[in-house]
């Protein structure tokens, strides 16, 4: 008697990649820690092209003094445009069935996990370095001097930026290196006494109406980043690192062109020092495709392949919703 193999139970009838897409896509908005200052714009869902044209509000100038029966300044409020292209950004993770079989957890679970973490961390990245290209109002915060730190009282005139819409809800995106300056101040008010409903996930205090979310991506000028190198050969002029089992990075001292996908190069950031406050509706994230994922499997290695992808572009939309705050060094 001869087994028909199509009815054999297989690695891609226990994992369903439109599922597992959808669970991506649910997962992704609920935990983009940005997405409450966003609004989803689908546009581009379903129609040909990559790159829309969207308008985008330059900030007003200061307010000025005047005098009594002066009449005050009228101010223009420019609409400009700027071109959104909307990129493929994904993660690929790859497992042996020696992996699913002798794993204890959820692989597939974890796999969902990961790839969702792997995308908002590359959405982050990206609203971040629009900010600190589009923002459209600045006001720099002075260096801790002594015992003094006038940090609260440099983001409390920063607001005034915002004019007569200083009133509102409000996001500070810092530096850890400023949240431990703020919070040492007579202004802060941690989470647990906000007595405000969070607009960001990993909201951890107040300071002048402003919700504050630490981010890792603001760091200071000198903090030193370590990324795999993609050297194929030893540069003599380099210091390569590998982590050891503590997670540190510890320098190499005779490298090995054989090891080098094992090995890491430093970078020290040149530029840096800055946080933003943001209102909601200052950014949009424009759609393109919902999370699509896919399934291969190396019959040669019994290894199994699983694909995610997405098209989408978040960007700054009212640069007047922003302020940048270089923090003096």
């Amino acid at each position: 008697m001869s087994i028909d193999a199509s009815y054999g139970t297989k690695l891609q009838h226990l994992f369903d990649p439109e599922v597992v897409g959808d669970a991506i896509n649910r997962k992704l908005f609920d935990y983009m820690r940005f997405a409450p200052l966003a609004t989803i714009d689908t546009t581009l869902v379903g129609r040909d092209g990559d790159e829309l044209t969207y308008p985008y509000y330059e900030s007003i100038s200061d307010a000025e003094a005047v005098s009594e029966g002066a009449d005050i300044p009228i101010a223009r409020l420019y609409q400009k445009t700027t071109k959104v292209k909307v990129s493929k950004i994904g993660k690929a993770v790859q497992i042996s069935d020696e992996a699913i079989m002798s794993s204890a957890g959820d692989v597939m679970g974890e796999i969902t996990r990961q790839v969702v973490q792997a995308i908002n961390s590359k959405v982050e990245a990206l609203i971040i370095a629009d900010l600190g290209a589009k923002a459209g109002l600045s006001k720099t915060i002075a260096a801790a001097s002594g015992s003094t730190d006038n940090a609260a009282d440099d983001i409390s005139d920063a607001l005034t930026l915002f004019g007569e819409d200083i009133d509102g809800e409000k996001v500070l995106i810092c530096t850890p290196e400023l949240y431990g300056r703020l919070r040492k101040t007579a202004h802060w008010i941690p989470n647990t006494e906000m007595g405000a409903d969070m607009i960001v996930r990993g909201t951890v205090g107040m300071i002048h109406g402003c919700q504050v979310v630490v981010s890792n991506r603001l760091k200071a000028a000198g903090y030193k980043t370590y990324a795999k190198t993609t050297d194929v050969a030893v540069d003599a002029g380099k210091t390569y690192y590998i982590k050891n089992d503590l997670g540190a990075y510890e320098a190499v001292a005779s490298p090995k062109t054989a090891d080098l996908g094992d090995y890491y190069e430093q970078t020290t950031v040149s530029s840096g020092n800055v946080a933003y406050i943001v209102k909601p509706g200052a950014l949009r994230i424009v759609m393109k495709r919902d999370t699509l994922v896919e399934f291969d499997r190396d019959v040669l290695d019994q290894t199994n392949l699983v694909v995610a992808s997405k098209l989408f572009a978040p960007y700054l939309y009212d640069a007047t919703k922003v302020i940048k705050l270089p923090i003096a060094s």
